[in-house]
């Protein structure tokens, strides 16, 4: 079932999630129903805080190529284990902040462990668009945004055009 997508600002956003401790059916449904909101919005990854979930879930899938085989993933408590000294640069947006972007700098590589949707430990090393997604839907798990991680200035600017945005969504 495709779900709402919270926008910033909204202080669910903001909130460090609780770690999931049983992987119950409730919790792959909204695994499963969060692929399917990514997929439509179209994104390469949630977090379950973006659905108003403020649980240690988020759902990825960076193939973007056309015609080459998705490669869905859900992750529950997930984790970076070891990260690159060696830095990388990407544009980054998101589904809870439409239609901006700004480029951050995080780890070219990342280490990582997750629970998988059947509850089974995984590990992994991402590079690049993955390892960029893995830190940017992690960080919405502890409470910040890609907006955290550039200027003051550029980030109360994207912060007024999203208040009107709500604004204006409200009123229609």
């Amino acid at each position: 079932m495709k779900m709402p997508i919270l926008l910033h600002p909204d202080p669910r956003l903001k909130k460090l999630c609780a770690p999931v401790d049983d992987l119950s059916d409730s919790l792959r449904v909204l695994a499963d129903d969060m692929l399917e909101t990514m997929y439509d919005a179209p994104g390469v990854g949630l977090a379950a805080p973006q659905v108003g979930q403020l649980v240690r879930l988020f759902v990825l899938d960076c193939i973007k190529e056309e015609g080459e085989e998705a490669r869905p993933m859900v992750m529950f408590n997930p984790e970076i284990v070891a990260a690159s000294e060696e830095m990388n640069v990407y544009e980054e947006g998101c589904l809870s902040i439409p239609e901006h972007y700004a480029e951050v700098k995080r780890p070219k590589v990342v280490d990582v462990r997750w629970l998988d949707r059947d509850g089974r430990e995984q590990t992994d090393t991402f590079d690049g668009l993955w390892a960029t997604c893995f830190q940017h839907e992690l960080d919405h798990l502890n409470g910040k945004l890609f907006i955290d991680h550039i200027g003051a200035m550029k980030r109360q600017m994207i912060t007024r055009k999203m208040q009107k945005l709500k604004r204006e969504q409200a009123r229609a």
